[in-house]
């Protein structure tokens, strides 16, 4: 499936819920969050549905998002169910990994390939502040056991001024001595990061390089799971460290993914409000096939960059929570 800039779409996010059982800073509110109603949310049937539509759209990788997904009862069936597709070589879930001792074990043996865990700090305090609820022990015991599986264990870091931009030292160590890939991601300006400053990943970069020196390295051999980081080695170590930058080096020329949202949306770019409700859709009875051609036109109109850096520019990711949106 390409859209009209030739780009190749193989890649599917799919977001299971927009409830958390954290409310960080740049994510949700302290109190009061609006979570869907649950038949406004696509159940975990639909979910299955169209990622089996998208696989036949040329969909390779899928990744389970949220809120913190987690949270969906029956997720691991949703993972072995997309596990039975022949040609998705890979399914990922990003979770803040507070509830993943309790499901890991059934998650492996259901097929899952690639695991995702947002961390932001390793200093309890810290991390309090930012969850306003969350233990971080309680996370560092998760990494450590998904490290006794044979999974893919990438750590993802949110650096933001007056909150933990003297971790950045602290997260790399703990990745070398976990031996977890550690991915620096810029703050999107979506809903609630709007009212922070995040740090730019060339200053997150200049800061490593006082201590390590960053070598290029050939990503080309993570495969599918390279995604949009740009990595690299960490001194004479063979840690690697990645960084994603959609604000100071956009890569929307290479973009490969669209998300669907909790409710059903389609959403060609995170940036802008997407046009087709697959939810809608299927519950007033659209076929399979019909779902597949409006797919198609919806992805054709896939548009060129988001426009983050444009001042009064408001779009449907500007009102709302990231959580609502799918991380």
């Amino acid at each position: 499936m390409k859209d009209n800039l030739n780009r190749s779409i193989n890649y599917l996010r799919i977001s299971i819920t927009d409830n958390c059982n954290l409310r960080c800073i740049y994510c949700m509110p302290k109190e009061g969050a609006i979570y869907h109603k649950e038949d406004e949310m696509i159940t975990l049937d639909e979910a299955f549905t169209f990622v089996k539509i998208f696989s036949q759209l040329g969909i390779e990788k899928v990744r389970i998002t949220g809120g913190e997904p987690l949270l969906r009862t029956g997720i691991c069936k949703l993972v072995k169910n997309i596990r039975s597709i022949d040609s998705i070589r890979e399914i990922g879930l990003t979770t803040n990994g507070i509830l993943l001792p309790r499901y890991l074990d059934e998650l492996y043996e259901s097929g899952l390939t690639t695991l995702n865990v947002s961390l932001d700090t390793t200093d309890e305090e810290k991390y309090r502040k930012m969850t306003r609820i969350g233990n971080v022990r309680e996370v560092i015991g998760a990494i450590k056991k998904a490290k006794e599986y044979n999974l893919k264990v990438k750590l993802n870091s949110l650096i933001i001024h007056d909150f933990n931009e003297d971790e950045i030292d602290s997260l790399v160590q703990f990745a070398i001595e976990n031996d977890v890939i550690l991915r620096f991601i810029e703050l999107m300006p979506i809903g609630y990061g709007k009212t922070l400053k995040g740090f730019k990943n060339d200053d997150i970069k200049k800061k490593i390089e006082e201590k390590y020196t960053l070598k290029e390295f050939d990503d080309d051999e993570l495969g599918s799971s390279k995604g949009p980081a740009e990595y690299y080695k960490l001194g004479d170590t063979d840690k690697l460290i990645g960084f994603i930058s959609p604000i100071s080096h956009c890569f929307c020329e290479t973009c490969n993914r669209v998300r669907i949202t909790s409710d059903g949306k389609l959403k060609e770019c995170l940036y802008y409000e997407g046009n087709l409700d697959l939810k809608e859709e299927l519950r007033k009875g659209t076929s399979q096939e019909e779902l597949k051609e409006k797919i198609i036109k919806a992805v054709i109109l896939k548009k060129k960059q988001h426009k983050f850096l444009e001042i009064g520019k408001v779009e449907d990711s500007d009102e709302k929570a990231m959580s609502m949106i799918g991380g």
